[in-house]
């Protein structure tokens, strides 16, 4: 069942608590010299246009990148991360582009670092393979991006993140990440991973929260932002990142960041914040 698209959901404020994120973790990992492997499971294409009839249909990107788009008070995290979302608008006052997790990562990594993108769509994957050519650092492949931290890991480096973000469709995927972790961390413990998870229904969740626990992994911080509170009406009230293995600053940094995108992405006031250690160290 390969249905999602994410190019319906691109730029909204799961994607911008995600590409902080993600962005954060990248750039603690460019403060050593030695180079470092990147691996995202579930790429899609990469690059999204916002004129597009999906994203129009939506819209969710006007609630999202839209809202931090022209704001002068921004936190200087949240300055880096418009700054890259703008390099791909050629730096234009124009919101036309917005850059999938692939994207985020490529504007970061040095010559040094290499990265693996990894989709399955099959409209998505010829439009990622010609997004990113050009990198001669990145490989992209049509392959199940679960496996692929079995396959690949460890890295050559011995340092790396992993991202996980998977569509969710199907059920069976809370657990798959949880297998994946289990199957990545055997191999790379030292490694920072990163999974991205919708609140739809608060008990899916859990699985994956409950089915981490189990693994014996220590230093799992959880990161989550709420647009709504938990509902059982159709639709994500929220979305938030595990990471493993985090860097020391990641929860300093969110401290700030979590805070203002709470008031500034949600001005109507039904949004909140949670971060905490489900295992701490």
């Amino acid at each position: 069942m390969l249905s999602y698209r994410h190019s319906f959901h691109a730029g909204n404020h799961a994607d911008v608590l995600k590409h902080i994120v993600l962005m954060l973790i990248l750039e603690n990992l460019s403060l050593k010299e030695k180079g470092f492997y990147y691996l995202d499971t579930h790429s899609g294409v990469g690059r999204y246009r916002l004129s597009s009839n999906e994203s129009e249909k939506t819209g969710e990107y006007k609630e999202g990148i839209g809202r931090l788009w022209e704001r002068t008070d921004l936190p200087e995290e949240i300055v880096r991360y418009v700054e890259i979302i703008k390099k791909l608008n050629y730096g234009g006052k124009e919101l036309r582009y917005y850059a999938g997790s692939p994207m985020i990562a490529a504007q970061l990594l040095r010559s040094q670092d290499r990265a693996l993108l990894t989709e399955l769509h099959p409209s998505d994957f010829p439009l990622l393979r010609n997004n990113f050519k050009e990198f001669k650092n990145i490989t992209t492949k049509s392959e199940n991006g679960f496996q692929q931290l079995k396959a690949t890991l460890p890295p050559k480096e011995r340092r790396g993140l992993v991202l996980i973000d998977p569509p969710y469709e199907l059920k069976e995927d809370y657990d798959l990440v949880v297998k994946a972790i289990e199957e990545g961390y055997k191999r790379f413990a030292t490694g920072t991973y990163a999974i991205w998870y919708p609140v739809v229904l608060r008990q899916q969740t859990k699985r994956i929260f409950k089915g981490l626990e189990a693994t014996g992994i220590r230093k799992i911080l959880k990161i989550e932002l709420a647009v709504r509170p938990d509902s059982d009406q159709r639709g994500m009230t929220a979305s938030g990142m595990v990471v493993i293995n985090p860097p020391w600053q990641l929860e300093q940094q969110m401290n700030v960041i979590l805070p203002y995108l709470t008031q500034t992405l949600v001005p109507e006031g039904t949004g909140s914040w949670t971060m905490e250690w489900i295992v701490p160290e």
